[in-house]
């Protein structure tokens, strides 16, 4: 056996080795599920797969480059041949190919979110449109859903349904400017990110000589990362590829319908719930990752407790031998103020306890908004910290203007840039000359820059106009790499010295982001970046790459801080130590999930995913108070605590009178003997199923458990043990409930199941 297969546990050994045909792997958190993708390409490389037939797709850039470097380790330099990347970079990779077969031009602009609402904002004013209804994020929204339902303008004007809800929602003139949005980017040679899928399953569905069948024969296997996370069409593209007549179907996707967090962004749990069905006549092989190799076992205990309140699920047991590990803390604050000042101290504790570095501590929050006051406490500790999800380097106005010249630059047509800099710096070019430039430009079908060229010589502004055009055509012409062609418009447009001219703290850092980004344009063509190709150093390689990057893709001067972000943006992450914090109703789980289940199944696969995040200690918090919105509100809390069992909870008393949890929970870092009561009532959110009164339960030695024996359980009621499998430590039960009509078989874990024995053989 090849000395990496040796380091894979006998299920991650099946998914690595079973390479053809369709695989879904189950993974759970923490499962080593990065390792079966990464030695499943080495693997298909190892027994001869050419390395340019593999096409992998992931979420993020981080991943798509801890990938290659972890295949590189086994099969060398043959991984910088693999197709792996996100699904947005990958595509827009082969659109560069392929645009113009669908009317684009190869150096087509990427619009980020301000780019299209500047647009969408320019055409609300075009029709007259009253901008207060005609939210320019509401719009947005119904554009994005649109296109990932692969729903077109004509089909959206046509669907009476869509255009219902549009006159619910007072803006009964959506489809109108999703027409107008669809034709002026084209126009501009421009595509949002959701163009990026949805022009690239236009072009596989035309199929425009072939193009399609070229991508099917040229991708032999194609592996897809964190399934739950994709929408409706990234699936249709995938299946378009390998989902057709003839076709081996050697697909392998890798995900947890337990870690599907983002249906706001479109994203449908239906595709890795339904996968199964979809691949059952061609022979799928399903695998199950349960293994936990992050966290101690009872956070792992809490976390599978958790997750079994929601209803529809692919059922797994995840379980853990790194130890019980520290319970989990539940810290109780009076105000949103002690609650910051609380994790500052436990943290403070923890470091010097644990020995703990910054970079081994997270928090953990439901909105970004709550992040203030534990910034406030943090600087007030002296803790270094970074905050995710703020305000990205690339969405400085000063960085944008100057990305904007080079968009212009590689792509002339692209309106939004030209709007933004044709008069900035200021070179007396006004509002009006724009919007007669607009108008030439829709009333004769051309573009901005191409009426710039014939009005030049009318204008009063002359001259400006003429310098302008004069500097992008001399950058367009220069062969320079792209260091050499930002220098060259940053100096000759002005910006750098107009940004010179303010002397003030603030604008001395606005001139630093700007020579920040020259010098990160440097780096780009003198080091080896992680782009497509690294040997490709134009400026039209550098756009794409940066306008493809979130902000977990940033370095930081300093590695060593304590991670601030929300708990959506913490999936994929680990921490030896993670908060999570504002554990109430109305704020997790959130308030516009309170009256949806689905929804308030996606806020408890949200918690789920933030509690796994943690390695070894984890701490929950929540305040009594806290101003919201200007006003300050009472809290209860979380629904979430209560599914939490109380063995792993730490200085937990017994159940109330009520039904619900009575909880103790510490009020000093440090100092055990004060404490303070709560209550948490029982929800109506758990299975079907008996509800078994705690008082006349008496949990079995567990070792006693084997097959054929009937055992009640608390939250599912009477089963019969249908087998027990796994070593005397990790010995799992596949249990028969009666009661349960939804996934009456159950996987358990037998140390932590507490199950009282009732008989021999059920009957």
């Amino acid at each position: 056996m090849s000395d990496y297969l040796s380091q894979l546990n006998d299920v991650q050994r099946q998914a690595v080795t079973t390479t053809d045909g369709p695989v879904l792997v189950v993974a759970g958190p923490g499962s080593g599920k990065t390792r079966v993708l990464t030695f499943r390409i080495a693997h298909l490389i190892e027994k001869g797969v050419a390395p340019w037939e593999i096409l992998a797709l992931t979420f993020t850039n981080k991943a798509a480059k801890e990938m290659k470097e972890r295949i590189e380790k086994i099969v060398g330099d043959k991984s910088d041949k693999v197709w792996a990347g996100t699904f947005h970079s990958i595509f827009a990779r082969i659109l560069r190919v392929e645009a113009d077969k669908i009317g684009y031009p190869p150096n087509f602009t990427i619009y980020d979110t301000d780019d299209t609402k500047s647009v969408l904002s320019a055409i609300v004013k075009e029709l007259h449109l009253d901008p207060t209804a005609y939210n320019v994020n509401n719009i947005r929204s119904r554009i994005s859903s649109a296109k990932s339902n692969l729903i077109t303008p004509r089909k959206y004007a046509e669907d009476e349904a869509l255009r219902l809800q549009d006159r619910q929602a007072n803006m009964p003139q959506i489809y109108a400017i999703y027409e107008k949005y669809t034709a002026r980017c084209k126009r501009s040679g421009a595509m949002d990110f959701d163009d990026l899928l949805y022009r690239l399953y236009e072009l596989w569905h035309t199929n425009p000589d072939g193009v399609l069948d070229k991508y099917r024969a040229k991708f032999k296997y194609v592996l897809v990362d964190e399934f739950q996370d994709t929408n409706h069409l990234q699936y249709a593209i995938v299946r378009k590829l390998v989902h057709y007549e003839g076709s081996p179907r050697n697909i392998c996707v890798v995900g947890d319908d337990a870690q599907s967090i983002y249906a706001f962004r479109g994203a449908t749990i239906q595709n890795i719930l339904d996968f199964e069905d979809d691949f059952k006549p061609f022979g799928i092989r399903v695998f199950k990752l349960e293994q936990n190799y992050r966290s101690t076992e009872q956070i792992v205990q809490a976390a599978n407790e958790i997750i079994i309140y929601n209803k529809r699920q692919i059922p797994k047991q995840i379980w853990s031998d790194k130890g019980l590990g520290q319970k989990i803390k539940l810290i109780k604050a009076m105000t949103d103020n002690e609650e910051g000042r609380r994790v500052a101290d436990t943290i403070v504790e923890q470091k010097n306890r644990y020995h703990l570095r910054n970079g081994d501590i997270a928090i953990l929050y439901r909105t970004n908004a709550q992040s203030r006051i534990f910034e406030e406490y943090l600087r007030r500790y002296n803790l270094s910290y970074r905050v995710f999800g703020g305000l990205s380097f690339y969405q400085r106005k000063e960085v944008k203007d100057l990305l904007a010249y080079l968009r212009l630059v590689v792509n002339p047509k692209d309106e939004e840039a030209l709007r933004r800099v044709l008069n900035y710096p200021r070179r007396g070019i006004g509002d009006a000359t724009l919007d007669k430039l607009s108008e030439m430009a829709g009333a004769t079908d051309t573009t901005m820059w191409e009426n710039l060229l014939k009005v030049e010589a009318s204008t009063r502004a002359k001259n400006a106009i003429g310098e302008f055009v004069a500097l992008i055509q001399k950058a367009t012409e220069l062969n320079g790499n792209a260091h050499e062609v930002a220098t060259y418009i940053a100096k000759g447009s002005g910006l750098l010295s107009h940004l010179k001219e303010d002397t003030t703290v603030d604008g001395m850092a606005r001139l630093e982001n700007a020579n920040a980004l020259l010098d990160g344009i440097k780096a780009f063509v003198e080091e080896d970046l992680e782009t497509e190709s690294t040997a490709d150093k134009s400026l039209a390689a550098y756009l794409q790459n940066i306008a493809l990057l979130t902000d977990l893709d940033q370095a930081d001067p300093d590695p060593d801080f304590i991670t601030l972000m929300s708990t959506h943006s913490a999936k994929g992450l680990e921490f030896k130590s993670v908060f999570v914090v504002g554990m109430e109703e109305k704020l997790f789980p959130s308030y516009m999930a309170m009256d949806n289940p689905e929804g308030l199944d996606e806020e408890r696969r949200l918690f789920y995913v933030a509690i796994t995040r943690a390695e070894q200690f984890l701490t929950l918090t929540y305040s009594n108070s806290r101003y919201r919105f200007g006003q300050m509100r009472f809290n209860e809390p979380s629904r979430f605590l209560e599914e939490i069992p109380r063995d792993v909870l730490e200085s937990t008393s017994s159940m109330s009178p009520r039904g619900g949890r009575t909880v103790t929970e510490e009020t000093s870092v440090g100092t055990p003997t004060a404490k303070v009561m709560g209550n948490f009532a029982r929800r109506p959110a758990a299975p079907s199923g008996p509800v078994v009164d705690p008082a006349t339960f008496k949990p079995s030695p567990s070792e006693s458990i084997q097959a054929g024996m009937r055992v009640l359980h608390l939250k599912f009621g009477e089963g019969k043990v249908l087998n027990v499998d796994g070593g005397k430590d990790n010995r799992i039960a596949t249990i028969e409930f009666k009661d349960l009509s939804d996934a009456p078989q159950k996987k358990i874990m037998l140390k932590f199941a507490k199950l009282q024995i009732l008989g021999g053989e059920a009957p």
